[in-house]
């Protein structure tokens, strides 16, 4: 299925300063290979990702990025990558693209996909 890439995202991106430009767009990426078919949309002046309900966002900060989960807390975050304090969010804090786990945030993605499923 190909991917739904929204412009305004891209535009969002283009304002962006490094190093957090870099850890966005790997970001995306990740989620796009995890779900080509995942909505994208800017959400509460943010990236926001959806497939069967919400899933995660992107909320950037002036050097690093919160890859968060709206269901954050009831997700299996079987490498304790999650952080936060909220009743339902959770996020991981990226500083640098290449300290970016893919495959640990893929997990991430697919258990947030799976909760919305049931």
């Amino acid at each position: 299925m190909q991917s739904r890439l929204d412009p305004q995202v891209d535009e969002w991106i283009d304002g962006l300063v490094e190093p957090v430009q870099a850890i966005v767009k790997r970001l995306r990426g990740v989620v796009f290979e995890a779900y080509p078919e995942i909505e994208e949309e800017i959400k509460w002046s943010k990236p926001s990702y959806s497939k069967e309900g919400l899933v995660c966002y992107m909320q950037t900060a002036k050097s690093h990025v919160n890859f968060g989960f709206y269901r954050g807390t009831e997700l299996e975050d079987r490498n304790g990558l999650l952080e936060g304090d909220g009743k339902k969010m959770r996020h991981v804090r990226i500083r640098k693209a290449d300290e970016i786990d893919e495959e640990k945030l893929k997990f991430l993605i697919w258990d947030a996909v799976d909760l919305n499923r049931k």
